[in-house]
């Protein structure tokens, strides 16, 4: 308590340390991006765990989580891959913080951030990982 008053950015570091955690959006653990590729058929993203996870630019956009793309008072998902151009393309991208990316997509979306771990755990479309989530 005594060393909080003469750093009290490092009391708010350790909270939101320990909220990331909790949220699965941050921290040691959570597998970060060596490299991320964007070709107008893929996303290819290189993990410093060393794994690649490779999206098809329709299948990344359609998993969106930003409240356009699901409604925040019911959690129903208004905008699904169903939705999404079938030549959607991931024009550009960029870091949110430490713990997610952002891509600016052919269908002028914008808003939509992908935490590292979703991408790397719950995301990543590869034989490996859908056959962990089974």
């Amino acid at each position: 308590m005594i060393g909080e008053r003469n750093d009290p950015q490092g009391v708010f570091r350790r909270e939101q340390q320990s909220l990331y955690l909790e949220l699965g959006i941050g921290g040691d653990e959570v597998a970060q991006p060596k490299s991320v590729d964007v070709q107008p058929d893929s996303i290819r993203i290189e993990w410093d765990d060393g794994h690649v996870s490779t999206f098809s630019p329709r299948y990344l956009r359609g998993e969106c989580r930003c409240a356009g793309c699901v409604n925040e008072l019911t959690g129903r998902r208004e905008v699904g891959y169903d939705n999404v151009a079938e030549d959607v393309q991931a024009l550009d991208w960029m870091t949110v913080g430490r713990y997610a990316l952002q891509f600016l997509w052919s269908d002028a979306h914008d808003t939509g951030i992908y935490p590292y771990a979703a991408l790397r755990d719950e995301l990543c479309p590869c034989d490996q990982c859908v056959g962990e989530r089974a």
